[in-house]
């Protein structure tokens, strides 16, 4: 007990230490003390630079006239002086004086905005700490303020969204200063534009505010938007006759690249996969218009709770908890934490509300089977630059036709993906294995996935070289996942068959695609003697998905496609039974669960030289 007493004594003097820097953190918007950018000291106060740059005789101004010159160039002050907003956890309202997360958010919008960029922003939320408010009085100080004529855009996934955003700007224009608008502006109003519930305009500053949904982008057609805020993206609702993500683009696509502009996607995650997580992953690694910014958790002042019993609490840590120490946070966040996940069920959920990281948010299931750390190693395989992007062809679409002169051909557009090209032939070429999961020929079915492994060897890890996905009739599915097969040295090639088999006995054929296709490869899986394909059935499946997280938790293959990881991310397990989640796919997991099974139960010898092939380059690659 002595020495965990004197253990703890050192714990605390270190908390108290980080304390003592949250708590020093100086804020005075109206002063200019602890704010954004490079200020000088006029009149008593810390003001933009550019405000003396554009005012050199600023303070000899009259105290209005300061105000008046310094709200142009100064966010922060205006948010203080001229915001009224109400306070989430009084009721009351109050000035708007921002907090740390959102003047780390207004850092990113402010650096792009005075280097003369257009302002562009995806956000991932967590929970109370105000982004949305944030964005919104952003553009409202670029209508009220800097600009006239500058139209905005508030779409949320619900027009209750959108009105709620709205309900933040009405409140604002209410309690506006007027000592502070120009000598002759009118007051600051709504007014319906032609009777049009969902545009409002301010006469006195030429603008309009639209609002609408992610079900409503007809409304906004036609208008000259210079702003919008795209709100809760992740939740916006796809159908077969409705792409939210086509809304986005539209939308983004309309707002021309200049100085000022703005653009913000901010949403709390749903899961992954989908269009908001896509440009999230697309943000952070560089290759978007848009700068990533995500706020965690701890940097959220509110989320504390003072400390009776440090060597209880610190007893009572668990692993996670510890490393929240060791990454900096204070016993009273921890403690707030500590006690704040017993109102969850799984840990994953705790983590989903409240991320301490990005992928944490991205989280969304207590009953996915895989450990998120799992995936996130698995993750680092992955790219994004396949060698080719393409297809592969032959002389014939079928039959022995379709053996002769394979080759693949690079296509920007195309569905085959390659990270791999083949092992040349010889004493040590490798084998692979080639897996169809057969989805639908619509554009709003499941997807039918043709994945290429390559299986280990020595030393060497299974990984996935070559991937197809796309929509495409079953017969052309199963020729184009043969030659997949025969281009990677003969490969065994395994056909998930329920699909094919029931379609032949609805169509009362004798012979299904199978046995066709038996005909002129005979490198076909069989689950028994005589039996074609890969039989996916509850026994199958659990045991297929089981393998599959032994090799994730194990990191025993290598993945390629981040897509693999992303339906592994919204997997989930109900009672012994596993599925994606609810508008999500598990086509591609499934092509690795059920490859990783085979190659568990099966050992392909060397394939014997095929004279059909001897003489082909298998580094050659047409373009075409």
């Amino acid at each position: 007990m002595k020495d965990t007493l004197f253990h703890i004594e050192d714990i605390m003097k270190e908390n108290a230490r980080r304390r003592a820097l949250v708590e020093c953190d100086r804020y005075d918007p109206l002063a200019g003390v602890g704010c954004w950018g490079d200020r000088v000291e006029a009149d008593g106060c810390f003001v933009p630079r550019a405000v003396i740059d554009s005012h050199p005789d600023y303070p000899s101004l009259s105290p209005t006239e300061r105000e008046r010159h310094r709200l142009f160039d100064d966010f922060e002050f205006w948010c203080a002086r001229c915001v009224t907003i109400k306070d989430k956890q009084s009721g009351r309202n109050v000035p708007f004086v921002l907090n740390r997360p959102q003047r780390r958010l207004l850092a990113v919008m402010e650096e792009q905005r005075v280097s003369g960029k257009p302002v562009r922003v995806i956000l991932l939320k967590a929970r109370q700490w105000g982004g949305s408010t944030l964005v919104q009085m952003y553009l409202a100080w670029m209508q009220l303020v800097r600009h006239k004529g500058w139209n905005s855009l508030i779409c949320g996934h619900l027009h209750a969204t959108s009105k709620a955003i709205k309900r933040m700007y009405n409140l604002l224009l209410r309690h506006y200063p007027k000592e502070l608008l120009d000598d002759d502006a009118e007051p600051l109003r709504f007014t319906k534009l032609e009777g049009q519930n969902n545009v409002q305009q301010l006469d006195s500053r030429e603008c309009l505010v639209l609002m609408g949904s992610s079900r409503s982008e007809d409304a906004v057609r036609g208008y000259d938007i210079a702003m919008a805020h795209l709100s809760e993206v992740a939740f916006w609702k796809s159908s077969v006759m409705h792409d939210p993500d086509d809304v986005v683009r539209s939308v983004c696509g309309s707002i021309v690249l200049n100085p000022e502009t703005v653009v913000v996607l901010e949403s709390t995650a749903n899961g992954v996969g989908d269009f908001f997580h896509d440009e999230w992953l697309r943000a952070t690694a560089g290759r978007s218009d848009k700068e990533a910014v995500f706020v965690p958790w701890h940097e959220i002042g509110i989320y504390s709770l003072a400390v009776d019993d440090p060597v209880a609490l610190w007893e009572d840590m668990d692993k996670y908890e510890r490393e929240m120490w060791e990454d900096g946070r204070t016993l009273e966040q921890i403690n707030w934490y500590h006690h704040k996940r017993m109102e969850y069920r799984a840990h994953e959920l705790m983590m989903a509300e409240y991320p301490g990281t990005a992928s944490e948010a991205f989280a969304t299931s207590g009953n996915n089977p895989f450990a998120r750390e799992h995936l996130d190693n698995l993750e680092k395989s992955c790219t994004v630059d396949p060698v080719l992007v393409g297809d592969i062809q032959a002389d014939g679409m079928s039959g022995e036709s379709a053996k002769v002169n394979i080759r693949l051909v690079s296509a920007s557009n195309g569905l085959l993906k390659v990270w791999k090209y083949p092992h040349p032939r010889g004493p040590v070429a490798a084998n692979y294995l080639v897996v169809v999961d057969v989805g639908g020929r619509s554009d709003s079915s499941d997807y039918s996935v043709i994945a290429v492994w390559k299986r280990r060897w020595l030393n060497s890890k299974s990984e996935i070289v070559a991937q197809w996905r796309g929509h495409i009739d079953h017969d052309r599915l199963a020729w184009k996942s043969m030659q997949l097969a025969k281009y990677y040295n003969n490969a065994l090639l395994a056909i998930e068959s329920n699909t094919l088999v029931n379609e032949a006995a609805r169509a009362g054929e004798s012979e299904f695609i199978m046995q066709k296709l038996y005909g002129v490869y005979s490198m076909l899986y069989q689950r028994a003697p005589h039996k074609l394909g890969f039989h996916t059935n509850v026994k199958t499946k659990n045991k297929a998905i089981a393998q599959l997280i032994e090799a994730v938790r194990d990191g025993s293959y290598l993945e390629r496609d981040l897509d693999a990881v992303n339906e592994m991310r919204d997997y989930e397990e109900h009672n012994g039974r596993y599925a994606a989640r609810p508008g999500k796919h598990d086509d591609i997991l499934m092509t690795r669960a059920i490859g990783l099974l085979i190659m568990s139960e099966t050992t392909v010898n060397q394939p014997p030289p095929d004279p059909s092939l001897a003489n082909d380059n298998w580094m050659t690659v047409r373009t075409g």
